[in-house]
């Protein structure tokens, strides 16, 4: 059903500009990390892990400084990429597995005592949004996914299903059984025993442009690094462990609340994972080098989600931001994100212009060259402007978690717009607010400093969510407060 609709509904639309544009269209290449924090690359200041080819990226093209997952956990983030929606308007505000209501309450009558039940969520990316890869498609491209997928459970709504002409990795699993084969994966066959997963999604998305070099692709390498669990290679792990005793790193924790903090980036098996990953980006990049498409290629290297620092390992720090993952902080949010395109992008430039990960959809359709198309992407903004040195007109960013997270994160809500940023915590009804561009680290509340801001971006902050009919978390029926 999903495909004859969608075919029919996109045909008349793209036909004559696929017709019109054709041998013109840029390629596009996304970089999709799982968990990277913002501060986990040396473009962000990384001292510790080393990422070269992701350093070149940014040399070559342009830095983001303030860009944002939609959410603080994958499954949403991955969800406004695909359609370019707010997680909340498809009500995909948590990530797919994770306990619904009920199944919370059951856990809550013996385990913890939150005072709220989390919201319900919808679980899978629904078929009947056209992703971006079905709007490509439908204008000429060829679609290509490798690795992480986790939008749905069944088979019917996996890559293939969703606008992908081939799917290398993706399932519903959110963490590989295996960094190494054989890699127990329903949609990847086993390559020689030991081989690292990162490299062969590189492989595989060579083989793909390779073999589609001659007409316009779209291939996302969504990485399964750097998620737990960690493995890295033997090598690269040798590397670190040296390298942390030669720096005389210790490991440093504090608490965000009371949650483990950790403080500084220290962990060798987490440098060694995140090298593995440069190293997969690097062996891509340089097979558009090698068949000259590299001018005519659009690279977007990007995360979900913020680092993991608080819970389940603490295997890196976001700091000078504040938390990680699975908080609405941001440290939970904050992304890196680098776009190179030498025919538009000045090479080693970089903006603080804010931007988010619904953002794509809009961006990648206005570079094809193609009709945009805001009765879907409802949440994103064409970048493009952007891209090319001009300024953006200043707008609101919103992010709706009504969810606990598995790292200590509470539900909420938050606004950001300019340098300001209101958050809304639902377990105490009250509101924080911080002056980014002052406090990145968003220790200084001022809400009662500044009442008239605090007042304007949560009435906003309200309509927004009113106009996305938000679903909310519930109280406890449990609930026995000490």
């Amino acid at each position: 059903m999903k495909r004859n609709a969608i075919i029919t509904a996109l045909c008349s639309v793209f036909c004559l500009a696929t017709q019109a544009q054709e041998g013109t269209k840029p390629n596009i290449i996304f970089f999709l990390v799982d968990d990277l924090g913002w501060a986990d690359t040396e473009p962000y200041g990384s001292k510790f892990y080393e990422t070269p080819n992701i350093k070149k990226l940014a040399q070559d093209g342009l830095l983001f400084t303030q860009a944002y997952a939609a959410n603080p956990v994958c499954s949403p983030t991955r969800a406004s990429i695909m359609s370019g929606k707010y997680p909340s308007s498809i009500k995909a505000t948590n990530w797919f597995g994770a306990p619904q209501p009920d199944e919370e309450l059951a856990n809550l009558k013996t385990k913890a005592n939150n005072p709220l039940l989390s919201a319900a969520y919808h679980e899978d990316l629904p078929l009947k949004e056209v992703t971006i890869a079905e709007a490509l498609k439908s204008a000429g491209y060829k679609t290509f996914f490798a690795g992480k997928w986790h939008l749905g459970e069944t088979e019917d709504f996996w890559p293939e299903h969703q606008g992908f002409d081939i799917n290398k990795g993706g399932y519903h699993s959110g963490s590989p059984k295996s960094y190494f084969s054989p890699y127990k994966n329903p949609r990847l066959t086993d390559g020689p025993v030991g081989e690292h997963l990162p490299d062969r999604l590189a492989t595989e998305t060579n083989q793909f442009i390779q073999a589609n070099s001659t007409e316009p692709f779209f291939a996302v390498l969504s990485f399964y690094s750097v998620h737990n669990p960690l493995a890295g290679r033997k090598d690269l792990l040798e590397k670190y462990e040296a390298k942390k005793k030669a720096m005389g790193l210790k490991d440093e924790f504090g608490l965000e609340g009371k949650f483990k903090l950790r403080l500084n980036q220290s962990h060798a098996t987490y440098a060694a994972v995140v090298e593995g990953m440069d190293l997969a980006v690097g062996k891509v990049m340089q097979k558009l080098k090698d068949l000259g498409l590299e001018d005519n290629t659009i690279i977007v290297f990007f995360s979900d989600n913020g680092g993991l620092a608080i819970n389940e390992g603490t295997p890196t720090s976001n700091f000078p931001l504040r938390a990680g993952k699975g908080w609405l902080y941001e440290g939970g949010i904050r992304e890196p994100l680098i776009m190179k395109w030498p025919k538009v992008i000045k090479a080693g430039s970089k903006t603080e212009t804010p931007v988010i990960s619904n953002d794509f959809y809009a961006t990648l359709l206005a570079a094809a060259k193609l009709p945009l198309m805001p009765k879907q992407h409802t949440g994103s903004a064409n970048l493009l402007p952007l891209l090319k040195g001009e300024d953006l007109k200043e707008r609101a960013l919103f992010w709706h978690y009504p969810h606990y997270s598995n790292q200590g994160g509470s539900p909420g809500s938050a606004i950001r717009k300019g340098d300001w940023k209101l958050i809304r915590w639902y377990e105490t009804g009250k509101e924080e607010l911080f002056n980014l561009k002052d406090d990145i680290g968003e220790r200084n509340n001022l809400l009662a400093k500044e009442p008239k801001i605090a007042k304007s971006l949560g009435k906003e902050l309200s309509r927004w969510l009113k106009s996305e009919k938000a679903l909310f978390p519930t109280k406890n029926p449990v609930y026995q407060k000490n």
